[in-house]
């Protein structure tokens, strides 16, 4: 199994761990990864990452759709895969969700899917330089004729030829949105994806295969594509410790990172059997007792998302991830320890 190293968004200072990267470069990790939600964007630390590692894939977890025009979000993933060399940029995308989008972007959430279909299909025709880019898509038409529109826009080529081969995973967890990453993306940022879930998961992607060989004429199997799981990684003795040393960021997403009748993170603990804890830490949260939120949090829940324990506790329960049918994991930890336990889990060289 390949590993990647997740390394996030910063906090109040930008904080980019560069020998953290550098070191498991060394150790034989195959990607980097970078996200964002209203603060760091995830594109600029991969330009920087870009110019101190030497072979580490660059990937966005995630680029936020709403925070780039499909074009600019081409742009940077071009600019900063020339910038590595070529060949090491991956473009990860996902939507966010509606609080972000219309409250820090002022963009609609409109219909998500036809949104990421029409965005992921422009940065194709970009990238291929085929032809001046146009497309007649029912969320982001080009050229733009909408309201304000003087009707004078002009398809365009890009300047810069980039790489038409850029691969573009999504980060998705609904049914409906996982049948899509199967059809018309290169891999899977697995939201929600745990060991023993592939048998739900595999035939949706399977279904979008179809659909996408039905589309285009070529045949897509699970050979052409990449599942990138994901899980926090923890080394201490105090399994207990490590394991609430994780719950603030659970109790912070399920509790608070969405609106009341409208949280992904909720409803995906809920679809895992906890549905009742999920409730109690978003209520909790949002009437601001946010340490009795992070008290709720079931050691369970973090457990069957994380590895967390001594280096034999961590490699033992690794076997469920590399046996998961995951292609790759990426280890979410900034803790040194971590990163070198898991290559050693891995069988890196």
């Amino acid at each position: 199994m390949k590993l990647g190293l997740s390394i996030g968004y910063s906090g109040a200072r930008l904080d980019v761990p560069v020998a953290l990267v550098q070191r498991a470069e060394e150790l034989g990790y195959d990607s980097v990864w970078t996200a964002e939600a209203y603060g760091s964007d995830a594109v600029s630390p991969l330009a920087y990452l870009a110019a101190v590692t030497k072979r580490i894939r660059l990937g966005t977890g995630v680029m936020q759709l709403a925070a780039r025009t499909p074009a600019n979000a081409a742009m940077c993933a071009g600019t900063v895969d020339a910038l590595a060399g070529g060949g090491r940029f991956i473009a990860g995308l996902g939507v966010s969700g509606p609080q972000i989008v219309e409250g820090w972007y002022g963009q609609p959430w409109g219909k998500p899917y036809y949104r990421v279909k029409d965005y992921v299909a422009i940065m194709r025709k970009i990238w291929a330089r085929e032809a001046p880019v146009t497309h007649d898509g029912p969320e982001i038409p080009l050229p733009y004729t909408g309201p304000g529109a003087l009707g004078i826009g002009k398809p365009l080529k890009s300047i810069l030829h980039m790489n038409p081969s850029i691969p573009v995973y999504l980060g998705t967890e609904t049914d409906a949105m996982v049948r899509l990453t199967g059809e018309i993306a290169d891999g899977w940022l697995a939201l929600g994806f745990v060991p023993g879930t592939m048998p739900h998961f595999m035939p949706l992607l399977e279904e979008g295969f179809r659909r996408a060989e039905k589309a285009t004429g070529r045949p897509k199997t699970r050979a052409d594509f990449s599942i990138q799981a994901s899980v926090h990684v923890e080394v201490t003795e105090d399994v207990k410790a490590g394991l609430a040393k994780l719950k603030p960021e659970i109790a912070l997403y399920v509790g608070g990172m969405g609106h009341k009748d409208k949280n992904f993170h909720r409803d995906m603990m809920e679809r895992r059997g906890f549905g009742e804890a999920a409730a109690r830490i978003q209520e909790l949260y949002l009437a601001g007792r946010k340490d009795e939120a992070i008290a709720a949090v079931p050691d369970d829940w973090v457990d069957m998302k994380s590895l967390v324990g001594p280096p034999a506790r961590i490699k033992e329960r690794f076997r469920a991830w590399a046996e998961s049918g995951a292609d790759a994991l990426s280890v979410r930890s900034r803790q040194p320890a971590a990163i070198e336990v898991m290559a050693e889990a891995a069988g890196l060289a």
